[in-house]
């Protein structure tokens, strides 16, 4: 009997020790996989206008849906690239930039062409523009229409570009239905190497899945020549370790008609 009363008084006093503590949800309801930093920036969408705060840059045309999303087909390029969509967040004057983050949204794909056709959330750098190559970094955690999910490293714009890593079949084809999808980066060792993970909420059911986990602590090289690495005279290495922040988040696709909604960009606590 006394047995029974010490294990209902423990019960009573400290129930989180005997069940799993409920996750974090941010304001649209989706569950956080790493709690924001105390005093760290977030962002999220306003889904009744979302270029009202001023940080929000879609750089095309987006249109309501009548289930409240948003709908998004790109500017025209010239190159393999069309209906390219480049959805920046951006940072205010005097706020730190981005850097350890947890990237979140919702994607509906309602068509592609194929094969340079992904969804692609990346973060750790400024403008992406051949008039200031060196700004372009970027960590990009994608996936394609196809469930392929793998990490990107851009070390400078357009030349510093790495090899694809972590591949790996994630799902199948994401093309007509809502998924999820989470970009995740920060340092660790000190700030000597980065660590990329990505998830996937497959039936749009808030449940969320770990699809790649990466760590980046040198000997990813840029895939292109010397010539062209080095002309840019940005001082990296080809193998540079992207540690640094960057004041630009941005939610990508290619070659693809979309609909989005609930994106989120959160500084991340730092993790050990």
């Amino acid at each position: 009997m006394l047995a029974i009363l010490v294990v209902l008084s423990i019960y009573i006093i400290r129930p989180e020790s005997l069940f799993p503590k409920i996750k974090k949800f941010d304001r649209f309801g989706i569950a956080e996989i790493y709690p924001t930093k105390v005093g760290g920036r977030e962002w999220f969408i306003d889904m009744d206008n979302p270029t009202k705060d001023g940080l929000f840059n879609p750089q095309s045309n987006i249109t309501r849906q009548a289930d409240g999303s948003w709908q998004i087909s790109g500017r025209q390029n010239l190159g393999k690239y069309n209906n390219e969509v480049r959805m920046d967040v951006n940072t205010p004057t005097g706020e730190h930039e981005w850097k350890n983050v947890e990237m979140t949204g919702y994607a509906r794909v309602i068509h592609a062409n194929p094969p340079f056709d992904s969804l692609v959330w990346y973060a750790r750098g400024g403008r992406h523009d051949s008039l200031v190559p060196c700004e372009g970094t970027s960590l990009k955690g994608r996936i394609t229409v196809n469930g392929t999910a793998s990490w990107i490293k851009e070390i400078w714009h357009i030349g510093g570009y790495t090899n694809e890593r972590d591949r790996v079949q994630a799902t199948d084809s994401i093309i007509g239905r809502w998924i999820g999808w989470k970009v995740v980066m920060y340092n660790i060792d000190n700030n000597k190497a980065v660590k990329m993970e990505s998830y996937l909420d497959d039936k749009g059911n808030n449940r969320w899945i770990k699809v790649t986990d990466l760590i980046d602590n040198g000997g990813w090289y840029s895939n292109y020549p010397d010539s062209v690495f080095y002309s840019a005279n940005c001082g990296k290495p080809k193998d540079y370790i992207i540690t640094n922040g960057g004041p630009i988040a941005t939610f990508r696709s290619d070659n693809m008609v979309w609909d989005f909604k609930d994106m989120s960009v959160r500084e991340i606590q730092d993790q050990k």
